[in-house]
């Protein structure tokens, strides 16, 4: 395993934590980052990306969720909920991967939003409502279903709802990438020194 494997399968990670960080924030506050849902939902669209780097137009655009994956690694995270969430999420890609007909429902409505994403931008409200509408009639089918706890009155809000499942996409794309690089679980238990000083790396850059 060299070290570049490491590092595409940190910044995999990371887009997966920042995207459901952002998750979290909406479901508690019904307010989000528009630059990080921006660098999520961007990375939905980056299918033929040259690299993982591409995936997310820079390192630098992840470093949220570089910190919050070094925070973990070293035993010090303030919030459990989203480690479990990242867990769910890692969880449903395994599902959804061995899915061939809800893959293939999901690139034809990608393909379908890419005109709109391109044209109006992949956080746009119509862009995200398709996102959110197309993770719920495929993805969400899958079972167990991810399940967000948040603030209720939020909740009930269709836009903010819509939000959720359109970054929820987002960090499945981050965990497709990241077993696509070869990921698994016992890096968490083989190669936690490797990752942390992948972080550092890149924090440092």
């Amino acid at each position: 395993m060299t070290t570049d494997t490491i590092d595409d399968r940190v910044l995999a990670l990371a887009g997966l934590l920042q995207a459901l960080a952002q998750v979290r924030r909406t479901a508690d506050t019904g307010q989000s980052d528009s630059n990080q849902v921006q660098a999520a939902l961007d990375s939905v669209f980056r299918i033929d990306a040259r690299d993982t780097e591409a995936v997310y137009a820079g390192a630098g655009n992840v470093r949220t969720g570089l910190r919050l994956l070094r925070e973990y690694l070293s035993n010090d995270s303030k919030d459990a909920a989203l480690y479990k969430l990242a867990l769910a999420v890692l969880q449903l890609e395994r599902r959804f991967a061995q899915d061939d007909a809800i893959v293939g429902k999901v690139q034809t409505g990608l393909q379908a939003l890419s005109e709109p994403a391109a044209r109006l931008g992949s956080a746009h409200p119509d862009v995200v409502s398709g996102l959110g509408s197309l993770y719920a009639d495929t993805v969400s089918t899958l079972r167990p279903r991810v399940m967000v706890q948040g603030n209720p009155h939020y909740l009930g809000q269709a836009g903010v709802v819509a939000e959720i499942r359109a970054l929820l996409l987002a960090a499945l794309r981050s965990a497709v990438l990241w077993r696509q690089m070869g990921g698994s679980l016992w890096d968490f238990v083989f190669r936690r020194r490797d990752m942390a000083a992948a972080i550092d790396a890149r924090l440092r850059g």
